[in-house]
């Protein structure tokens, strides 16, 4: 009796075994859904929502990178170059170069509506638009923060749904590129 429970269980741990390698090969073997696995437990948006893992492997990349106002490369960036370098090299188009000039060249998305890759804007304590984010998905956003550099913040924290302003998608002209509005030097100092 003992020996037919004994068998009993080995073969169930086999069979859980071959099961769960079998499993294994099936995710390895799509380079895609790991990566899209790896991005959403990064970044909390769920595994359906990371349908761009180029987007979500670019963010992933910056973060971490500090906030300084005006730059543009890994040693410090603010949040409008932050999402025109996601714009330039995930989509190849190019976008204004400010928020509120970035504001000036989408067609608006309600909140409900945002899809990875729109961008979020914020009045913070103003009446113009001061801060832009990349949207992920399930409610997170990438950008570059003041305090904290390039990092992923979710919509429905009580900071960022007192400041959300509105939701965006890029115009793109034939040639893939936004015209960026050439304004006042007030302007162009913004975010």
């Amino acid at each position: 009796m003992k020996t037919k429970k004994l068998v009993a269980v080995m073969l169930f741990i086999g069979l859980c075994l071959v099961s769960q390698a079998q499993t294994n090969q099936t995710k390895s073997s799509d380079p895609d859904n790991l990566a899209k696995e790896y991005f959403s437990q990064i970044m909390g948006v769920a595994v359906n929502a990371t349908t761009n893992t180029k987007l979500y492997q670019f963010v992933y990349e910056w973060i971490g990178t500090p906030y300084r106002l005006g730059g543009d490369s890994k040693r410090g960036i603010d949040c409008s170059k932050f999402s025109l370098a996601v714009y330039e090299n995930v989509f190849n188009t190019t976008i204004g170069y400010n928020s509120r000039n970035q504001y000036a060249n989408v067609t608006t998305v309600q909140k409900n509506d945002l899809q990875p890759g729109d961008l979020v804007f914020f009045k913070i304590r103003s009446k113009s638009i001061t801060h832009v984010g990349v949207y992920l998905g399930d409610d997170q956003f990438a950008h570059a923060s003041s305090s904290k550099g390039v990092m992923v913040s979710n919509l429905g924290e009580a900071y960022w749904r007192r400041y959300y302003f509105s939701g965006g998608r890029p115009k793109v002209d034939q040639d893939r590129v936004m015209m960026a509005n050439m304004g006042s030097e007030e302007e162009d100092n913004l975010n």
